[in-house]
C-alpha cells in the first residue's frame, strides 16, 4: 500500500500498522541511547528541570558568567569593585590588619603584647619599622585615643623558639626596652626582628650567624633596623668578633650543637655581665638521639651549671616544637650573705 505524498510521518506509521498502542510510548531498544542530531538541543518537557548527575558539576561555557540567584550578593574571587549594600563581607586592610581588637601587655615581659580579637589571641610586638614585614607575618594597626596609629607584628611561635618559650610560660627572659642582647644562631632573622622590636631604638642586638646563605637574609633585614648588628662568624670562636660586641645583658643561644652549653659559657665569659641572663634553646635530637628528651634536658642543665650558669626555669616548647626545651639562668650570680 502506498502513502500519499501529503501524509505526515505518523500517518505513514499508522498505515503500515506499526503504531504503538494507546498510552504506550515507543522508545529505543534497551541499552541504546537516542542522541539528537548535531546542533539540535533537546528541550525537557514543560515543568521539568534537568539537573546534572550526582557528583557532576555544571560549568558554564567559556566567557559566560553565571548570574547569582535573586538576593545573593556574592562575588567571584578577585572582584574588588565597590561592595553591594547587601554584601556583609569585610575585606582586610592593606598589610593584613585592621584596627579591631585590644592590645594589652603580655604578662611580666616588657615590650611583648597580646592582641585580643574575635578571631583569637596572638602574641605581638610593636613594629620598629612600620609598613615592613620580615617573614610575611601579619601586621595589625591600632588607633590610639589621640588619633595616632601604632603598628604591631604578629609573633609566630611555630617559627621562633623564643616566642614559643614565652607562650609556654617562661617567666624571665631579660629582654626589655634598652637591653643589649647577644643572639647566637640568628639564622635569617625571624626571631631577631622581634627582639629588635622589644629592645627598641635605645637597645642593640648582636646577631651571630655562621651560614653565609642565612647571613645574607640577616644582613638585608638589618639594613632597615638600625639596632641590629649582623655578624657572620662561628659562635665557637668569640675572640674573632670580640672587637664588635660590647658587654651585654642577655645571651640567647639557638645553635643546635652537641656542645652548645660550652659555646654559651665561652661567649658569656667574653661578653655577659655578672648577673646577666642566659637563655638556651635545647633540641634533644641534635645533642643525643639515643636518649630520651627528658634525660637530655637534665644533662644540659648540669653542663650549664658547670659553666657558672645557675638554672632558674625550664619549659618545654610543646606543641610548637617537638623534643625542644628552653632553659633560663643567671651567670655568676652573686651569693647572698645571710646576717
Amino acid at each position: 500500500m502506498t502513502t500519499p505524498r501529503g501524509c505526515s510521518g505518523a500517518a505513514r506509521v499508522a498505515r503500515r500498522g506499526l503504531a504503538a498502542p494507546p498510552g504506550v510510548r515507543r522508545g529505543p531498544p534497551p541499552g541504546v541511547r537516542r542522541v539528537p542530531p548535531p546542533g539540535v538541543r533537546r528541550v525537557p518537557p514543560p515543568g521539568v528541570r534537568r539537573v546534572p548527575p550526582p557528583g557532576v558539576r555544571r560549568v558554564p561555557p567559556p566567557g559566560v558568567r553565571r548570574r547569582p540567584p535573586p538576593g545573593d550578593f556574592r562575588r567571584p574571587p578577585g572582584d574588588f569593585r565597590r561592595p553591594h549594600p547587601g554584601d556583609r563581607r569585610r575585606r582586610p586592610a592593606p598589610g593584613g590588619g585592621g584596627n579591631k581588637g585590644i592590645i594589652t601587655p603580655y604578662g611580666v615581659h616588657e615590650g611583648v603584647f597580646k592582641h585580643t580579637s574575635i578571631k583569637g589571641d596572638a602574641l605581638v610586638t610593636k613594629n620598629m619599622v612600620p609598613g615592613e614585614s620580615v617573614y610575611n607575618e601579619k601586621r595589625i594597626s591600632v588607633q590610639n585615643e589621640d588619633g595616632t596609629k601604632v603598628e604591631y607584628r604578629v609573633w609566630n611561635p611555630f617559627r621562633s623558639k623564643l616566642g614559643a618559650a614565652i607562650l609556654a610560660g617562661i617567666d624571665i627572659i631579660g629582654i626589655k626596652p634598652g637591653a643589649r642582647v647577644l643572639y647566637l644562631g640568628a639564622a635569617s632573622g625571624t626571631s631577631v626582628s622581634h627582639v629588635s622590636d622589644i629592645v627598641g631604638p635605645t637597645g642593640v642586638v648582636y646577631a651571630v650567624e655562621f651560614s653565609p646563605r642565612s647571613g645574607r637574609d640577616l644582613v638585608n633585614m638589618a639594613k632597615k633596623r638600625t639596632n641590629v648588628i649582623p655578624i657572620i662568624e662561628d659562635a665557637r670562636h668569640p675572640a674573632r668578633y670580640r672587637m664588635l660586641v660590647s658587654v651585654v645583658d642577655v645571651i640567647f643561644t639557638d645553635v643546635a650543637q652537641p656542645d652548645q652549653a660550652r659555646i654559651l659559657g665561652l661567649n658569656a665569659k667574653y661578653f655577659l655581665k655578672i648577673g646577666g641572663c642566659c637563655l638556651m634553646s635545647i633540641k634533644a635530637n641534635c645533642i643525643d638521639s639515643t636518649l630520651p628528651a627528658e634525660k637530655v634536658y637534665e644533662l644540659e642543665v648540669e653542663r650549664m651549671t658547670a659553666e657558672q650558669v645557675k638554672p632558674k626555669q625550664r619549659v618545654t616548647l610543646e606543641p610548637f616544637e617537638r623534643d625542644h626545651a628552653c632553659v633560663v639562668g643567671g651567670y655568676r650570680m652573686p651569693i647572698k650573705i645571710q646576717k
